[in-house]
């Protein structure tokens, strides 16, 4: 059964006057309907009722105002904000308005009293709320013995249920005492009986007396059940919490006998145990300190305490974390190097900085580890690079991956409150690494998330700042603990996902995408051997000339790294491998003619001269996040009114600058030779093509420039020639990002001439040696640099 609450409500005396036109009087059969939802009324049951719909409000002020009873009909679907007549059942009951209540919040509440059932016979139009005829349903007369015993067993559940509720409804015991009609028990005990509206809808429709006991009997019986267990369940629980008690009082009173007679000797081997552990640990006097007095506590406590494998648990980590400093290690620069560069080709930069960071520590071995960012496309070996780091260093290697974390406990641990409580991924890893001068990998870091957990991009800001990390403070150990001797070196494909206070902390170094012919040394030095290795063959077995793996290079693979090379490499090896494994053959030697049989038809097809042989194409200079890449920007006119159109997936920057290009052609008509009248004859359609990629950024200017110069002076740009750079409406070239990519994948697409901003010639000498040597850099100051250096001239004319 179920309590009523007492609603604080302001007792407004009367209905709010009614506005508007008056509405017809009501025919004699029909009645006002109060629609309700997840609530059955019942005959000779006073009850509050919450309404909140107009239409509801309407029908109870005009009931009120009227002084008529109400009809509560309960909707058949709970979720219908509008009731009509399809959604009400058609059974309910009539009650009088005892009460209108309306509290201080607008919200308006009933004191109903029901007093007999009715039947809709047709709703009625024409009223701001239901109205029905309805055909009103006496009460049948007790007839039989069968219906008296069920009376008399239904009073005794009822009273026996009342009693075993927590908070029973004043007065209902009394009124079930006193109630000496059947149907009026079974309607009052269905009204407070703890079901769903569905089952009290239809005790409600069932009118004869017998079928009508019998289901709130069965009803009254499964929750009389459920009450019984839960009044034996709370039993129990109160025996058990005072056994529980009892048993904690006599586990003190023995262990304060076994302490007495000296016989704990288990639990003092454990104690004597963590108070060595706690002396050799080395910890600062702080740490110390706070694994002292929690040891104390352990001493104090039973093994069968709560918080007794809590606090073990918590002292092992203090005592198994490394808080001595290192022993100092021999530095041979030479060595260092040597391990480098046998690991990685290329990659100077990196290479020299490490090498610099060990020159400054054996110099001076108290500095603090620089912070690292290793920036650039996939597959360049920014995460193996660490590896190799750590093997020239001599230092212990850990690994922690970032990506997709959002949870800032992950980096900072959680509570000792929390079940299941840990330290966070960096104190796990020192503890792994069990060293504090280890080189510690933070891989992906831009793909760190955010949630309703925190942020941990912005718990990382402590932990990589060389000021702060010195007491770096986990909320799990609650004591700080010295980064200052742990390198990082965080690796990254992108730094605008980077929030700026947090890529501020470290020093980025980017790594380009590999030339053609870094790609082949690095094949024949390092991703062969792994293949073939994998592959269980050895190079007895299988070789592979250099002509194969240029093809593979240049027609199969077109990305900054290597990672999609060395996939191709190892189905080449694995369809000679299958040779070998068959007995077919015992020496497979793998030639150009060779890759083709095996990866098919070309990929990538060297398309420059072919897009540009035609007025209005120019070919332009791209970066992505996977490297640099070369597109083709492509001008056609047509018979029009003047518009430009603009298609190829074109982001904001890059269609204004395609606009401030034809604004710039335009300026500059007359002195290009070009008719200004055209302009407004013709449409102009710039296309870039590969429309399924999305394309942005104002470094095309340029290559827009001359497309529609080209397109609209009719002469050709030059084929062997690639350009970037962002342009302005008086004609200068500005200079633009990822210089070095974009020079780089010029080198690989067979580009000879690359036109540059004269402002980039600071990112020349980032730009590899072997790129540098197999292009023509042209500087531009302003668009007629480009015109010059750009631009084929007009053919001759027979």
């Amino acid at each position: 059964m179920t309590d009523l609450a007492d609603s604080k409500t302001i007792d407004t005396g009367e209905a709010p006057a009614a506005t508007g036109p008056r509405l017809p009087e009501l025919p004699g059969d029909a009645m006002i309907i109060v629609p309700v939802r997840n609530f059955v009324m019942f005959p000779e049951v006073v009850m509050p009722l919450a309404i909140g719909r107009p239409v509801s409000i309407n029908a109870a002020q005009a009931a009120v105002r009227e002084s008529r009873p109400v009809g509560v009909l309960t909707q058949r679907d709970a979720e219908a904000k509008e009731p009509g007549p399809l959604d009400m059942h058609r059974t309910g009951t009539i009650a009088n308005v005892l009460r209108y209540i309306t509290g201080p919040d607008e919200t308006h509440h009933l004191i109903v009293q029901g007093e007999a059932r009715f039947r809709i016979v047709e709703f009625l139009d024409g009223w701001p709320f239901l109205v029905a005829r309805i055909e009103r349903i006496e009460e049948p007369a007790p007839e039989g013995a069968e219906v008296e015993a069920r009376f008399i067993n239904l009073r005794n559940q009822a009273l026996e249920t009342v009693s075993l509720l927590p908070q029973a409804p004043q007065g209902l015991a009394e009124a079930i005492r006193t109630i000496a009609a059947p149907g009026a028990l079974a309607d009052l005990t269905a009204a407070y009986l703890d079901i769903g509206a569905d089952d009290k809808q239809g005790i409600l429709e069932t009118i004869a007396l017998q079928p009508r006991l019998d289901k709130v009997m069965a009803l009254l019986a499964q929750r009389l059940e459920v009450l019984r267990l839960s009044a034996e369940i709370g039993k129990g629980v109160q025996e058990k919490l005072g056994h529980r008690q009892r048993e904690h009082l006599l586990r003190e009173q023995m262990a304060e006998i076994q302490r007495q007679l000296g016989e704990d000797d288990g639990n003092s081997a454990e104690i004597a145990e963590l108070r060595e552990a706690i002396a050799k640990a080395g910890m600062p006097e702080e740490v110390e300190k706070q694994a002292t007095k929690e040891l104390r506590r352990l001493e104090r406590m039973p093994d069968g305490a709560a918080e007794h494998g809590i606090i073990r648990t918590y002292l092992d980590w203090l005592t198994e974390l490394p808080w001595k400093l290192p022993e100092p290690k021999e530095i041979d620069i030479g060595q260092a190097r040597t391990q480098l560069d046998a690991d990685h080709y290329g990659l100077e930069k990196i290479k020299t900085r490490i090498i610099e960071y060990l020159a400054v520590r054996k110099l001076a071995p108290e500095g603090k580890a620089p912070i690292l960012c290793f920036a650039g496309p996939p597959g360049v070996g920014k995460t193996s690079l660490g590896q190799s780091i750590a093997k020239a260093m001599g230092r212990e290697f850990v690994r922690v991956s970032l990506g997709g974390v959002h949870d800032e406990a992950e980096i900072r641990g959680h509570r000792r409150t929390y079940i299941g409580a840990m330290p966070g991924n960096i104190i796990q890893a020192i503890r792994k690494a069990g060293t504090r001068d280890c080189v510690m990998m933070l891989d992906e870091i831009d793909k760190l998330g955010r949630g309703i957990q925190g942020d941990p991009s912005a718990a990382m800001l402590e932990v990589l700042d060389p000021e702060q990390n010195g007491t770096f403070r986990d909320n799990y150990l609650g004591v700080p603990f010295d980064l200052s001797r742990v390198l990082f070196i965080a690796t990254a494909n992108m730094l605008d996902t980077i929030p700026g206070p947090l890529r501020d902390r470290m020093e980025v170094i980017s790594l380009p995408g590999y030339t053609e012919e870094e790609k082949l040394h690095i094949a024949r030095r390092y991703l062969v051997r792994r293949q073939l290795e994998a592959n269980g063959v050895t190079d007895a077995q299988v070789e592979i000339d250099d002509a194969a793996l240029e093809a593979i290079i240049s027609y199969y693979t077109r990305e900054a790294g290597v990672r999609n090379l060395e996939r191709e490499i190892g189905k080449v090896i694995r369809h000679a491998a299958v040779r070998i494994a068959d007995g077919s053959a015992t020496h497979v030697a793998i030639g150009e003619a060779d890759v083709a049989e095996v990866l098919g038809g070309r990929i990538f097809e060297d398309e420059v001269a072919q897009r540009t042989s035609v007025p209005g194409v120019s070919t332009g200079l791209a970066w992505t996040p996977v490297g640099g890449g070369i597109l083709f920007i492509e001008a056609t006119r047509m018979p029009g009114s003047g518009r430009l159109i603009l298609t190829g997936q074109l982001g904001d920057v890059m269609k204004e600058s395609a606009q401030a290009a034809l604004s710039l052609v335009k300026s500059r008509a007359a002195t290009l030779g070009i008719d200004t009248a055209s302009f407004e004859r013709s449409d102009i359609h710039v296309h870039v093509p590969a429309g399924a990629t999305p394309k942005d950024g104002p470094s095309a200017g340029v290559a827009m420039y001359l497309a529609l110069t080209s397109l609209l002076t009719g002469r050709t740009v030059r084929s062997d020639t690639a350009m970037t750079g962002e342009i302005s409406l008086r004609g200068l070239v500005l200079p633009v990002g990822g210089i070095k990519e974009k020079v780089v994948a010029a080198a690989g697409a067979g580009i000879t001439r690359v036109m540059l901003p004269a402002r980039n010639r600071r990112d020349y000498d980032d730009i590899p040696a072997n790129a540098r040597e197999k292009l023509e850099f042209v500087w531009l100051e302003k668009v007629e640099d480009a015109l010059d250096q750009g631009l084929d001239p007009l053919p001759a004319k027979s």
